[in-house]
């Protein structure tokens, strides 16, 4: 079941504006690069890189959003750096520390019939086959086995995204039934 992560990995990605359109958050400037205004960036998306194909990112922090074109990036090591247009030294990149990128959700690529945003699934109902209600999506991370699924509801369930568990999402009626024991 292959998804595409065009959304965070630790939290709520996806947020609605007061003009209808949804925003998903696809990294964070986490750090500087050098004296020229370059910004380290951590990627949200898989691969990392699929960051540096949007060309306008918008960033907010503090309640404040503002707009910004990407002039260059690249992977750097194991992660990656970009330049923004007007960011030309280091005293303005560091006003953008924290900012978390968001583009709007019309933005991202259709996905398969087989495929799913992970932000798409945060908030979905989760079931059991026997219709146990788990709770609802929370958030999904990775292992380096498989996806997992955080699920909150009476308790916190940790669910792994693998075929044999995950039974059925239907986005259209916000569900997503597990085959799994609800005493875990």
């Amino acid at each position: 079941m292959p998804d595409k992560r065009g959304g965070e990995r630790d939290g709520p990605a996806q947020a609605t504006a007061d003009d209808g359109t949804q925003w998903v958050t696809l990294g964070q400037i986490s750090g500087l690069y050098g004296v020229r205004g370059w910004l380290k960036v951590f990627s949200h998306t898989s691969p990392r890189d699929n960051i540096l194909s949007y060309p306008v990112w918008t960033l907010v922090q503090n309640g404040k959003q503002t707009t910004h074109k990407l002039s260059s990036g690249k992977v750097h090591g194991k992660g990656i750096i970009a330049q923004l247009e007007g960011i030309d030294d280091r005293d303005a990149a560091v006003l953008l520390l924290q900012s978390e990128i968001k583009v709007p959700r019309t933005q991202l690529p259709e996905t398969g019939s087989d495929e799913f945003y992970w932000t798409d699934l945060e908030g979905l109902k989760v079931t059991t086959l026997e219709g146990v209600d788990l709770g609802k999506v929370d958030h999904l991370f990775e292992t380096g086995a498989n996806d997992v699924i955080v699920v909150k509801g009476d308790k916190q369930r940790l669910i792994p995204f693998i075929q044999d568990v995950v039974v059925n999402i239907d986005l259209e009626n916000a569900v997503l039934t597990v085959d799994w024991d609800p005493d875990f």
